[in-house]
């Protein structure tokens, strides 16, 4: 049926029951999606150049020459982390409970058997760590990145804090198989930290064996440089290793334990912290700590506040807010779904972290859900606004014990916005995304009756934003879809679709100073052709259990110009609609 014009006054900022999000669109359709100006890394077409609120300091070309090809004299400290804080006066590695300090010292446990170099990143390498790619040829590189060597001035760490998974407390999590092994300055005068992913057993790793196996790290290193090119604030990944040491793993909880490879992934953020970092101190009365995390993070992170500013846990509260809204927005915008968005797995920085579960939404499906250990949907990529609101308010709840009556109350003024703050960001999202300029009243209603279309007829997410970025405008008026624009042929089934054209090139013709040509170059710059779907991964991950590194590879190559046409990604099949196989992948917690 089609969508009545009430449904775009869902897009206003009103409160739904409960004091969450209100119910969004159309039924079923994506409670979000935009692209902001002031995003960490927003692709070029959508915004200016702006630096976000917590943005490096130093975002400039750098003139000074790189280091050498060898990390001998690589120099890495943990000194920045360590002098502010107590550290755990236990330095024996046992599970146990941890309190009073943000780090333990703990190193990491070599693997047993051979280690081959499965991929790296160039441009983490070069542009990041400041060394030459022929650093990978080295044995002293392979030993650092499979955790068998830690680097002069390194003492490795592994971080202590807390979270709620799946709504409920969970307790102490922390660290329980990766490992800090350094912060790195660069010539840029960015600040580093790295950490080691599947590294052994930490005092956090609970049950764990400390490891994370080839399936999850392939689908880990992969994801964070594809959302870096998408334009997505993300962790990185520098390397991928793999091992053959056995790992066994449930991978769907049904009792059928296999034996799988272990892998080791090296991965780069400006801060691993999270809100777990701060509940953990709070829950457990720690808030002299509480208060020194803060204030390091600040200083560190978060320039345009005043470091010695009474309000300064207020500020801080507010970009968080402000910039979790964004991020959200923008893993709506490619179809991203998180797979687990505990407040563990949320960055204080709000940049993606944690790749898990995670997946890219073929068909348009607001109820797409790619984590099965999810069997109550909490984490459906239609409700990671909702998720995003939750997870806020349990940082606020550990910022309280620090903030006065009347910083409080305007904290909760300032999480009742983050509604708005939202709607407004996904709105000029999917205008960019279909090429509108300007404002017209029925912009909203436009979206929300392109989505209603997209899901009774179940049309790829992608690829219908993209062809809509390729066909001309004659071909639509027409009616005349060719047939390599198989996602507007699914689209153009609905027996409304003619109705929406013919709305949305009226509203393409309002468009000032603009031209077809124009608007078909503008959505390409926009709406990616190449997206990391589950489906790639895993033939990715079936080809490296072999050894075949070259599907990982070829998607690394393919995923670093997501919007440009590709013959090698065209002959792989990476534009076209997924296999019939693809439906039945399943991805879990278990890595």
């Amino acid at each position: 049926m089609r969508p009545s014009r009430r449904v775009a006054a869902a897009l206003s900022p009103a409160r739904g029951e409960g004091g969450g999000l209100p119910r969004l669109l159309v039924p079923g359709a994506l409670a979000c999606l935009v692209w902001v100006c002031g995003a960490r890394n927003p692709p070029e077409a959508f915004c200016p150049a702006v630096p976000g609120p917590n943005a490096s300091r130093l975002e400039q070309s750098c003139d000074r020459e790189r280091a050498a090809a060898g990390i001998g004299a690589w120099s890495l400290s943990l000194g920045s982390l360590l002098d502010p804080f107590p550290i755990d006066p236990i330095q024996e590695n046992y599970v146990r409970n941890v309190r009073n300090c943000i780090f333990s010292i703990v190193y990491p446990t070599p693997f047993k058997s051979r280690v081959l170099l499965v991929a790296v990143s160039e441009e983490v390498i070069e542009d990041i760590l400041d060394l030459h790619i022929s650093v990978k040829e080295t044995s002293d590189f392979l030993q650092f990145v499979s955790g068998e060597k830690v680097l002069h001035g390194s003492v490795p760490l592994a971080h202590r804090y807390g979270g709620h998974q799946f709504g409920s407390w969970a307790g102490q999590l922390g660290d329980g198989r990766a490992h800090m092994v350094g912060v790195y300055t660069n010539r840029c005068g960015e600040r580093w930290e790295l950490q080691l992913k599947g590294s052994g057993k930490t005092p956090y790793s609970r049950n764990g064996d400390g490891r994370a196996v080839l399936r999850s790290s392939v689908r880990e290193f992969l994801c964070s440089e594809a959302m870096h090119y998408l334009g997505i604030p993300t962790s990185r990944a520098a390397s991928l290793v793999v091992s053959d040491d056995a790992v066994w793993r449930d991978q769907f909880y049904n009792g059928n334990i296999k034996k799988e490879r272990g892998a080791i992934v090296l991965r780069l953020a400006k801060s691993w912290f999270r809100i777990g970092s701060l509940e953990i101190l709070a829950h457990s009365g720690e808030l002299d700590l509480l208060r020194r995390l803060l204030d390091f993070i600040i200083h560190e992170h978060f320039p345009s506040i005043v470091p010695n500013s009474s309000d300064r846990y207020l500020e801080f509260f507010s970009t968080v807010v402000s910039e979790t809204a964004n991020l959200i927005a923008l893993w709506m915008s490619v179809g991203f779904a998180h797979g687990v968005c505990n407040t563990d797995n949320f960055s204080l920085l709000s940049i993606t972290i944690d790749y898990g579960p995670f997946g890219f939404m073929d068909s348009y499906d607001p109820n797409f859900v790619p984590n099965t250990s999810d069997d109550e949907g909490r984490y459906k990529i239609g409700n990671q606004a909702n998720v995003g609101l939750f997870n806020l308010n349990k940082l606020l709840q550990a910022l309280k014990p620090l903030l006065d009556p009347r910083q409080k109350q305007l904290a909760s003024h300032i999480l009742e916005e983050y509604g708005q703050t939202y709607y407004v960001r996904f709105t000029e999202l999917f205008k960019r995304k279909l090429g509108l300029l300007g404002d017209s009243e029925d912009d909203n209603y436009l979206i929300a009756f392109l989505l209603k279309l997209m899901e009774d007829t179940k049309a790829d997410f992608t690829m219908t934003f993209r062809q809509l970025s390729e066909i001309t405008a004659e071909q639509l008026k027409e009616l005349h879809i060719p047939e390599e624009f198989w996602a507007l042929q699914d689209l153009g089934k609905h027996g409304l679709f003619s109705e929406w054209v013919a709305m949305y090139l009226s509203r393409l013709d309002g468009n000032r100073d603009d031209s077809d040509i124009k608007r078909r170059k503008r959505m390409t710059t926009v709406n990616p052709r190449y997206v990391l779907r589950n489906w790639m991964a895993e033939s990715a991950v079936r080809k490296a259990n072999l050894n075949d590194f070259s599907e990982v590879q070829l998607l690394q190559q393919v995923l670093q110009h997501p919007f440009q046409r590709q013959q090698a990604a065209e002959k792989a099949g990476y534009a076209l609609r997924p296999p019939a196989w693809a439906r039945d992948l399943k991805v879990s917690c278990s890595s």
